[in-house]
């Protein structure tokens, strides 16, 4: 009798993907928990193993999508198949050939003439292609989130010149001993703990005609991958080290690289940092990343000409952007919240010390 294989489930919120690449063939023999295929999910991606050993039946082609507890293919149960099997069939006895005819000398053969390149069509100009599901989730998200949230954004400045010092005076110790290098994420990710328990409303979202107060401080830190923006989450980061944050982060930009990112480290945030500075961005609204209440937009590092006591000086400025839900935050809370934020990022050592 023969095995179905289908669609396994990957999180409570999936519901459906795309079968992108078939690892074997129609009609190969396949072991048990040898590679079949991967699923896209507008989420994961997932390596879907066999059941048992036979021979594979395929009935999804490659690029199509299918529904969680889908059948795509069945395994024929079989033997390990006979070597005999795989040898090469006999070559069939060559035809009689006409005895040869001498032949007059021919000219030298001249080479074709060039073909001239066809026009291009208008049509050509743009393709049509297909919406990944990580795409498609990520569209609808945004859409959701700006029709579902009262999206305001307040800004404000942060000189990062004591963050750029500490760093530099730090730099080859902390590397030297935890084997990763203190980045200005970690700095973020510690300034944005002091400043939802400084300020609590941040740190809640909407549910229904309720209010979700959450004691946890998950963040979240979005990431670009070829597949598009995830948003793996840091556990616990009011208990991490410095160096917990950057080996965290490190692990996650490996599996994201790797396309290894699961649904479990994408669930669970309650705020979120994006870094739109690595791209050369020198200021923008961030969106919300559904259901959370606040996310927080870091930008490009500039030398920027301020005043400081008195005198103008050449200070490396970033602009910081603090999108928020305006059902939930008071736009005194909010304010409140990104200036606590730049006080912690301007006083780093405040930060080392737990202060």
């Amino acid at each position: 009798m023969n095995i179905e294989v289908k669609i396994p489930t990957v999180g409570e919120s999936i519901t459906s993907g795309v079968l992108s690449i078939w690892h074997k063939k129609d009609g190969e023999y396949v072991t048990r928990d040898e590679l079949l295929f991967t699923l896209e999910t507008d989420k994961v991606s997932q390596e879907v193993t066999s059941p048992e050993s036979g021979i594979l039946h395929t009935s999804i082609a490659e690029g199509d999508e299918v529904k969680i507890g889908q059948t795509v293919a069945t395994i024929e149960p079989a033997s390990v198949p006979s070597p005999k099997l795989t040898q090469e069939m006999p070559k069939p006895a060559p035809t009689a050939q006409a005895p040869k005819e001498e032949k007059a000398p021919q000219a030298p053969k001249q080479p074709e003439p060039t073909q001239a390149p066809v026009a291009t069509s208008s049509d050509s100009r743009a393709v049509r292609k297909k919406l990944s599901p990580l795409r498609r989730k990520i569209a609808a998200q945004l859409v959701s989130a700006q029709q579902t949230a009262a999206i305001l954004t307040t800004f404000n400045e942060c000189d990062m010149s004591g963050i750029m010092a500490l760093r530099k005076d730090l730099q080859e110790e902390f590397t030297k001993k935890y084997g990763v290098k203190l980045g200005f994420m970690s700095f973020f990710l510690k300034a944005v703990v002091d400043a939802l328990q400084s300020i609590p409303a941040i740190n809640s979202r909407m549910d229904g005609d309720e209010l979700i107060l959450n004691n946890s401080y998950d963040i979240g830190v979005a990431v670009g991958t070829e597949r598009g923006l995830v948003v793996p989450v840091l556990r616990h980061c009011e208990t991490l080290s410095f160096a917990d944050i950057e080996k965290s982060l490190a692990d996650y930009a490996v599996k994201a690289r790797e396309g290894r990112i699961s649904l479990a480290d994408l669930s669970g945030g309650v705020f979120t940092i994006s870094n739109g500075g690595v791209y050369g961005s020198l200021l923008s609204t961030p969106i919300l990343n559904p259901p959370q209440s606040g996310i927080l937009g870091m930008h490009k590092i500039q030398d920027r000409a301020v005043v400081v006591n008195g005198q103008i000086v050449a200070r490396p400025m970033m602009y910081l952007a603090l999108s928020y839900d305006h059902r939930v935050v008071d736009g005194k809370e909010a304010v409140s919240f990104l200036v606590r934020v730049k006080d912690c990022l301007e006083n780093p050592a405040r930060l080392l010390l737990g202060a």
